[in-house]
This record gives structure tokens, C-alpha cells and sequence, in this order.
């Protein structure tokens, strides 16, 4: 069957238009204003205030919390926002060796726009121990970005958030109860805070200040009974008063405490989405020590870098100084990945790398342990002025 194409006047004039286009587009250039393009535009200021990548944070003041807890309040070299809940990482050079760590941060975000964040940090570990023993006013450190998921979202969570915390893990939470005074977040915040006695409580006053009819603090000993507190741990019995209506569960601690309060809250049925943990770093594997070596990429260069099984193949880059990207330590953020070219490994915990990530080959060297020598290729951390 045959078609006979007709002319459309349209089409005409469309030809007419399109030959016109160039002289057109010619007219209107010579018409434009000589003066040179703005420096810098208003979308870009507020990306760099919401997104500063690293910057450097002045040590202002050390705060001692209780017998292995202090907080340091820095002033940033930019102003910058993150929700209530967020960590960022912390680095400095630590004997030759660039070395971070992720902390949640304590402040408000009010605060963070005026240059202003504060970070509670307990003596436990390589970094942490170097903070609390030699960290003093006037050091200079880097600052990563805002980071995580341990945050309010308001169209997934309850309007009744109940906050489980153990020891230093009430750090995000003081930050969530500022952000409700401040009136930057809205929702109901109950804490249910456990430690072993009253002299374990970090911002015992800073949160009795903060009880309001939005803010509700209650605290558990372990091992001391007094008026006033809650005794023993975090069980089903003191959870019920709170799980009479629709909540959402946040949980920040040990992970003895996760396993005793997730088999605590099996009686209640909540559902998957209304139980929220924060992850903790990866620590040392236990077991018999073997060194392996890792040969690792990174752009144009090539190193040969020792590594024990029980560490973490990013604790040994950062032993080796190298300048790789780190946030969570704890395989969740992706982050770190890098691209495994050959050797043997084991994940601690869960595997969370992401579908891409297990399709091309990468790992996570935060949450990763060397079985064997190992070829990586590894992104390299943006430079840091």
C-alpha cells in the first residue's frame, strides 16, 4: 500500500523559522551586556553551606562530662547545616599517620550557622584516647561533611519519637532535644537513658533544663538505686508505658545494649521501618595475627602496605598514611568503596555494600579484614586546603 506525503503549510513555515534560527541566535548575542559573569552565584553559596566538604575546625574548648567522656566545642571556618542525628568525621595526624573518626555531634543546628559545633567523645580506642589525653585549645583539625541516616524524617517516622541511649550514646539525642527547643525540628522526644550509676549521666542538667511538655527524660541505673531513677536496664516493663501509641524506636549504644533492648521490643510487634539503630565503628577482629600485603592503587601511583588480619584494610592505609576517603566506619555510607582486583577478605557483621557495589567488584575497606595479600584499587580523598 502506497502513501502519498502531502505538503503542510506548517511544515513551510517551520523551515523558514529553522533557517532563520542562526541570525537570530547571532542578534541576541551581540545584543548581550559585556560585563564579565558573576563570581559566584547564590545556589552555589547555599550548596557550600549545606555541603562544605572538609574544612578546618579550631579547638575552642574542652569540657570534661564525666570520668572518660569529654566535649569539644570547634569553630569552623565555615558555617554549615545538618539534622539533628548526623555525625561528621573528625581527622588530625597522629604520630606520621592521617587518621578520623565519625562522631555524632552534640551541638544544636543553630549553632552550626553561627561556626559553631561541639562533639562529646569517650575514651575508647586509638583516635578517641589521643582526643582525651592530648587534644588541646588552639589545635586545628578537619572537618568532614554532616553525614548519615540517624535522623526525624517526618514522612516515614511516628510524631512520638522514644530514644534509647546508653553511656556516650545520648549524644545524638541531647542534639535532637536542642533542635526541639530551637524549633527547628517538630515531633515529641521521650529519652529512656541508661548508664550504670548517676556520675555515668553525660548532660545529667543540660537535659533536665531541656524537659518540656515536647521533651521527656527518663534515666536507668544499672548498678546504683536511687530516688528519682529507674534500676536495672532497659526492659519491656519500662518501655510499655510509651508503646501505647504509634511510635518510632531510636536506639544509640553498645551493641550488648542492641541485642538486649531488640529482643525487649520483639513483644511489642513494631513494625521494621520503626525501629531505627545507629551503627557502631568496626572494631579489631580477635584471633590469631597474621600480616598480609596489600598492594594498592590510587590515580597514577602504586603502594606496597603491610596489614594485619585483625585490623581493618583501612586502618592499615591510614597506618601507611595514605590519603583515602573514610566516614562511617561501619559500611553503611559506601563511602570508602574501592575496587577489588584480587585476594581473600571477610565482612564484618552484615554486608551492606549496595547492589552495584556487589556486582563490580568493590569492598569496603572500614568494615573489611584481609584474609590473604590483596590488590585494591582505591578513590582518593579530595584535596583538603
Amino acid at each position: 500500500m502506497s502513501f502519498t506525503f502531502k505538503k503542510q503549510i506548517f511544515g513551510f513555515l517551520d523551515l523558514l523559522r529553522f533557517k532563520k534560527m542562526v541570525p537570530n541566535r547571532r542578534k541576541k548575542l551581540e545584543e548581550g551586556s559585556s560585563s564579565p559573569l558573576p563570581v559566584s552565584y547564590a545556589v552555589n553559596v547555599t550548596a557550600k553551606i549545606l555541603h562544605p566538604g572538609y574544612q578546618k575546625a579550631v579547638l575552642e574548648k574542652i569540657e570534661v562530662n564525666t570520668a572518660d567522656t569529654k566535649t569539644y566545642h570547634f569553630i569552623t571556618e565555615h558555617p554549615f547545616y545538618f539534622e539533628a542525628g548526623e555525625y561528621v568525621s573528625l581527622a588530625a595526624k597522629i604520630e606520621g599517620s592521617e587518621v578520623s573518626r565519625p562522631y555524632a555531634i552534640s551541638s544544636s543546628p543553630k549553632e552550626a550557622l553561627e561556626k559553631k559545633v561541639s562533639l562529646t567523645i569517650k575514651k575508647v580506642g586509638f583516635f578517641s584516647t589521643y582526643m582525651f589525653d592530648k587534644a588541646k585549645v588552639g589545635d586545628t583539625f578537619l572537618l568532614g561533611d554532616p553525614s548519615g541516616n540517624f535522623v526525624y524524617e517526618p514522612l516515614k517516622d511516628a510524631k512520638h519519637v522514644l530514644a534509647l541511649a546508653g553511656g556516650s550514646g545520648i549524644t545524638p539525642f541531647y542534639s535532637m532535644a536542642q533542635a526541639i527547643r530551637d524549633q527547628i525540628n517538630d515531633y515529641d522526644l521521650t529519652i529512656i537513658y541508661g548508664a550504670k550509676t548517676e556520675k555515668d549521666l553525660i548532660f545529667k542538667k543540660e537535659l533536665d533544663t531541656l524537659k518540656s511538655s515536647r521533651v521527656h527524660v527518663v534515666y536507668v541505673l544499672s548498678e546504683e538505686k536511687k530516688e528519682g531513677y529507674q534500676h536495672g536496664f532497659i526492659t519491656k516493663e519500662i518501655l510499655e508505658p510509651y508503646m501505647k501509641e504509634d511510635v518510632t524506636v531510636m536506639m544509640c549504644g553498645p551493641e550488648a545494649m542492641y541485642e538486649f533492648v531488640t529482643k525487649e521490643l520483639e513483644s511489642f510487634h513494631l513494625p521494621i521501618r520503626r525501629v531505627k539503630k545507629e551503627a557502631n565503628c568496626v572494631a579489631s577482629r580477635k584471633g590469631e595475627e597474621k600480616t598480609y600485603q596489600l598492594t594498592v592503587h590510587i590515580g597514577f601511583d602504586t603502594f606496597q602496605v603491610p596489614a594485619s588480619s585483625n585490623e581493618t584494610i583501612l586502618v592499615a592505609l591510614e597506618r601507611a598514611s595514605l590519603p583515602v576517603p573514610s566516614k562511617c566506619r561501619a559500611g553503611g555510607c559506601g563511602f570508602c568503596h574501592s575496587k577489588l582486583v584480587s585476594g581473600k577478605y571477610t565482612i564484618a557483621g552484615a554486608d551492606k555494600r549496595r547492589l552495584a557495589d556487589l556486582k563490580f567488584g568493590y569492598i569496603h575497606p572500614c568494615c573489611t579484614y584481609p584474609d590473604s595479600d590483596m590488590e585494591l584499587i582505591v578513590p582518593k580523598r579530595e584535596e583538603i586546603h
